[in-house]
């Protein structure tokens, strides 16, 4: 059992969502992916909030779901949006932060054609590649922990190795 949230951050389709729900299991815990969250709170997919009202629109919704998260979630595993990290410096007040970190190249190999339509930033890969840099240091620099994504479940090995003592 975990004693507090973990929070897992990278860049999009680094694995995060797919890392928390197998964590999730086997440490029968509750776990959330905030995109997902945002979805049902507002009745609409990430790409038509952005959209229809954009990034900066969105980035509050992030925001507005940390604050539920921090004053209402335990002992949960939180798989973030790959900005949120950015646009929500202080999300350590909510947990144990571990960012997956996996090259743009490998992200790229992960992802079918159609995740990729899928995401409002990746629409230009170029420009994508550039957050993908910028992100990586702040991911870094708000990490507890950094893991290597290589593999799903050695992942949640090492994470469980890390928060389960």
């Amino acid at each position: 059992m975990i004693s507090t949230n973990i929070i897992l951050t990278g860049f999009m389709g680094s694995g995060k969502s797919s890392v928390g729900r197998v964590l999730a299991k086997e440490l029968n815990t509750y776990f959330i992916d905030t995109d997902n969250l945002i979805e049902s709170f507002e009745n609409k997919t990430i790409p038509e909030i952005f959209k229809e009202e954009g990034e900066e629109a969105f980035r509050a919704k992030e925001r507005y779901c940390f604050n539920w998260i921090k004053n209402n979630v335990k002992n949960t595993i939180i798989s973030v949006g790959g900005g949120f990290p950015v646009f929500v410096p202080e999300i350590k007040e909510a947990g144990l932060v571990i960012y997956l970190k996996v090259p743009f190249e490998e992200i790229l190999k992960r992802m079918s054609d159609e995740e990729i339509k899928r995401r409002p930033l990746f629409q230009d890969i170029q420009k994508a590649k550039e957050l993908y840099v910028k992100r990586d240091k702040i991911y870094e620099k708000l990490a507890d922990v950094i893991i290597e994504n290589r593999n799903l479940y050695s992942t949640v090995k090492k994470i469980k190795e890390l928060t389960c003592k």
